[in-house]
C-alpha cells in the first residue's frame, strides 16, 4: 500500500504495535543516538521510536523526530507493501521473467504483469502537501556579501531536530535524505542517500562518494562550469528512501521502482527555485546548488556504518535557496554505528528484492547474505549449485564486477544445502571444507571509500573463499570427497513421533 506521508506510515506501525512514542524531551546531541542504539540492539530490532520532542540546543523543537521505522523484518515488508519482503521479491522474479506471449492465456497473463507497472511511471501535479509552508532565501553570495539581509524570521536548517549522533562527530548530520539529481546531458534523474553534514543555517556538505551517480552528475557540472541544481527531501512515503538506498543500475530511475511497489504512482511537484521534481506528498524539501566554482570543504569525523568514524574528506557544499514543508512534518532519521543497527534491514530487504535479478546473470546462485558483522560490503555468503570445476571463482569474479559489489572485501562460497543467513552454518564449512592456499583467491580492484583498513583511498585488495565440496582433479585435487553427517529421515520422523507421544501422555 501507498502511504499519504511520514505521519501516515508512523500511525499504521503505532496501530501495528512496532511504534513506541516518547515524550520526555531528549536532546538531539548524542543522547536520542543513545536510545535509538539501544533499541535498534534488542533482539529483532525493537521498535521504531517517535520522540515527540526532542530538543536542540536545549530547546525544543516543534518537529517530531522518528528514527529505527526501518529496523525490523516486519517494518521494511510494510515499507514495501507487502505480508513480506519476500513477497516482494518474488513478484519482482515474476516481473524480470515475463516472455512474449506463445497463447491466449499466457497473454492474459503478460496483461496481468502490464497492470502491476500501470503506477511505476511519475505523474506531475501542481500542487501538494510539500508546499504547505514555502521559506525562500537570498542568494547564498548576496549573503556573505550583505548579512543584513537575511530576514532572521526565515525558517532554517537549525529549526529542524538534526542530530549530532556520536561524540567525535563534526557537527549534525541529516542520515535519510532523498537527493536529487540530473545528467546534464541526458536529464536522467537520479535518486541517492547522501550524508549531509549540516556546516551552518543555510549550506551543508553533500558526501557523495566518487563512485556514486550524483557524483558522476556532479562531475559533469563541473566540467562544464555551470552550476549543479540539487534538491533533497526527507518522509513522504518511507519507500522513497529505501528505493533511494537501493543498489539501482545507473540511469534506471529510482522513483519508477517506487511507484511499482507503492501500487502507485509517484506525484512530482517542481520546486520553488530550481527546475527539478520532487515528491509533493514529501514532508520536507531543502531546494538548492553545488557551486563547481568554489572550493570543496572538510566533511566528517562522521560514526560511519563501518563501527569507525569516518575522517574528514573534501566534499562539495550545498547552498539552500528554499526550504518548503507541511505544516505536520515529521522529520525521519536514522544513526549507524557497531551493527547491528537500523540500516542492516535496510541492506537486507534490498539483497533479497534483486536477488532474481542477480539469479538471471548467475543462474547457478542459490541464495546471497550480507550478516551484520560485514557492514555491508566487508562480507558476503554465497550458495550455489555445483556443477563444474572452478564454478566458486567464477562467482567471485562475476559479483565483484556487479555494482556495488565490487565493495564487497571476503567473498565465501559455499554448496547449496547451506544456509547462508545462519553465520555459525557458513564458517563451519568454511573452516571444514577449506585449504587455505587452495581454496584462496586475491583479487584487486575499487574498495569503499569508507573502508579505512585500505592502503590507498577507494583501491583495496578482495579475498573470495571457496567452501564448497571439490571436484576430482579440481585445484588439485585428488582425493575422494567424504559426505557430510546427517541423520536418516524415516528415524527423524520416527523419533518425532516417540517424543511426541512421550509430551502428550
Amino acid at each position: 500500500m501507498a502511504f499519504d506521508s511520514f505521519r501516515d506510515f508512523v500511525n499504521r506501525l503505532e496501530a501495528e504495535g512496532e511504534l513506541r512514542r516518547i515524550s520526555a524531551p531528549v536532546a538531539t546531541e548524542l543522547e536520542i543516538t543513545e536510545v535509538a542504539d539501544r533499541e535498534m540492539k534488542r533482539p529483532g530490532g525493537g521498535q521504531a521510536l517517535l520522540f515527540e520532542h526532542p530538543t536542540v540546543n536545549g530547546k525544543p523543537s516543534p518537529i517530531p523526530l522518528a528514527i529505527n521505522t526501518y529496523g525490523s523484518e516486519k517494518r521494511m515488508a510494510m515499507v514495501l507493501g507487502r505480508d513480506s519482503v519476500e513477497d516482494a521479491a518474488a513478484e519482482l522474479n515474476k516481473l524480470v521473467k515475463a516472455k512474449p506471449p506463445t497463447s491466449f492465456g499466457e497473454t492474459f497473463n503478460l496483461l496481468g504483469t502490464a497492470l502491476d507497472l500501470r503506477h511505476a511511471k511519475p505523474t506531475n501535479v501542481k500542487s501538494g502537501p510539500c508546499k504547505e509552508v514555502i521559506h525562500k532565501f537570498e542568494d547564498s553570495e548576496d549573503r556573505r556579501q550583505n548579512p543584513s539581509t537575511l530576514n532572521a524570521q526565515l525558517s532554517t536548517l537549525l529549526n529542524f531536530p538534526i542530530q549530532q549522533c556520536w561524540p567525535k562527530d563534526a557537527g549534525r548530520f541529516l542520515t535519510l535524505p532523498c537527493v536529487v539529481t540530473h545528467d546534464p546531458d541526458t536529464g536522467d534523474r537520479n535518486l541517492g542517500m547522501y550524508r549531509m553534514q549540516v556546516f551552518d543555517d543555510q549550506t551543508t556538505a553533500l558526501h557523495w562518494q566518487l563512485q556514486k551517480v550524483a557524483a558522476r552528475h556532479g562531475r559533469r557540472y563541473y566540467e562544464k562550469g555551470e552550476r549543479m541544481p540539487v534538491s533533497v527531501f526527507l518522509g513522504g512515503d518511507p519507500v522513497y528512501a529505501f528505493c533511494a538506498s537501493a543498489p539501482l543500475p545507473d540511469g534506471l530511475d529510482e522513483l519508477l521502482l517506487a511507484g511499482w511497489l507503492r501500487k502507485k504512482s509517484v506525484p512530482l511537484i517542481k520546486c520553488e527555485t530550481n527546475d527539478l521534481k520532487v515528491p509533493a506528498d514529501a514532508d520536507i524539501v531543502l531546494e538548492g546548488y553545488v557551486d563547481p566554482t568554489e572550493p570543496l570543504r572538510d566533511e566528517g569525523p562522521f560514526g560511519d556504518h563501518t563501527g569507525y568514524y569516518t575522517l574528514p574528506e573534501p566534499y562539495p557544499a550545498f547552498h539552500l535557496t528554499a526550504i518548503t514543508h507541511r505544516k505536520d512534518a515529521i522529520y525521519p532519521s536514522t544513526i549507524v554505528g557497531q551493527p547491528p543497527m537500523e540500516d542492516f534491514h535496510l541492506g537486507g530487504a534490498s539483497v533479497r528484492l534483486f536477488l532474481p535479478i542477480l539469479k538471471m546473470n548467475f543462474p547457478e546462485l542459490v541464495d546471497l547474505a550480507l550478516p551484520a558483522e560485514g557492514v555491508f560490503h566487508n562480507l558476503v555468503f554465497v550458495s550455489i549449485k555445483k556443477t563444474y570445476p572452478m564454478q566458486a571463482y567464477k562467482i567471485m569474479h562475476g559479483l565483484w564486477g556487479a555494482g556495488q559489489m565490487m565493495f564487497a572485501k571476503y567473498i565465501i562460497v559455499v554448496d547449496e544445502d547451506v544456509n547462508v543467513h545462519d553465520t555459525s552454518e557458513v564458517l563451519f564449512r568454511l573452516g571444514a571444507c577449506t585449504d587455505p592456499q587452495r581454496d584462496a583467491l586475491f583479487s584487486r580492484g575499487p574498495a569503499d571509500v569508507l573502508d579505512h583498513a585500505t592502503t590507498e583511498m577507494a583501491i583495496g585488495s578482495k579475498l573470495g573463499l571457496d567452501a564448497t565440496h571439490k571436484l576430482p582433479g579440481e585445484s588439485g585435487f585428488h582425493r575422494e570427497w567424504p559426505p557430510i553427517i546427517t541423520m536418516d529421515e524415516a528415524v527423524k520422523k520416527n523419533v518425532d513421533s516417540i517424543l511426541n507421544n512421550q509430551q502428550n501422555k
